[in-house]
């Protein structure tokens, strides 16, 4: 297709605005912070809460295991 004419055919298409585009950002992000809280909360000394840091940047991949390990799979 020739650059010119493909120029003109985009600019016919209208833009679809996605309204849930940044939903999985924004739960990932307030769950972080949740699981934060909960690490940090049940740490017994300054690395246990360093931990609980680094598994909070990780939690669905626990949520996930959970609930595999509860289906039985």
């Amino acid at each position: 297709m020739d650059k010119k004419i493909q120029k003109t055919a985009n600019k016919n298409i209208p833009k679809i605005r996605c309204f849930r585009c940044h939903t999985g950002t924004s739960g990932y992000g307030l769950g972080f912070i949740g699981a934060a809280v909960y690490y940090i909360s049940t740490a017994t000394g300054f690395w246990m809460g360093v931990l609980g840091i680094l598994k909070a940047l990780v939690w669905p991949a626990f949520l996930v295991y959970g609930l595999l390990k509860f289906l039985g799979m």
